[in-house]
């Protein structure tokens, strides 16, 4: 495989600050966080606005990238699984999806619902969620 490069477009400004004690899943108590975004990509956000659904792209830069298989939430009653197979932020490749509900913008700013990332994680990437209607 070729590698490649992958640039932050943001990092997260959040309460969060210990990863032990961050949600495992935003319904667990994750709150409203900043994404804070890089002057270079200030046109990409133009049209975000309160009310719409994203997903956000995070690299989970605390994780450990050795990890293929773990107990899943943690749960030393739970069998090993794959990586692959789970949410887990070890792996390989630390990309952490979050689906969240933007709150307000504010220039390069923007507040989302419930992300249970921790402060200083960067951003890779903000997608619109789209319903199959949407085409």
């Amino acid at each position: 495989m070729i590698p490649f490069e992958l640039s932050p477009i943001a990092h997260v400004e959040s309460a969060l600050t210990d990863l032990d004690g961050a949600p495992k899943q935003p319904d667990e108590g994750a709150p409203p966080a900043w994404l804070v975004f890089e002057p270079s990509v200030a046109e990409g956000l133009r049209d975000l606005r309160p009310g719409q659904e994203v997903l956000v792209f995070t690299w989970l830069h605390l994780a450990d990238r050795s990890v293929l298989s773990v107990r899943p939430r943690s749960d030393p009653a739970r069998a090993m699984a794959g990586v692959f197979s789970t949410r887990s932020p070890a792996r390989p490749n630390p990309i952490g999806l979050h689906r969240a509900e933007i709150l307000e913008v504010h220039g390069l700013r923007v507040l989302v619902s419930q992300l249970e990332a921790v402060d200083g994680t960067p951003v890779v990437d903000v997608k619109p969620v789209r319903s199959v209607d949407d085409g």
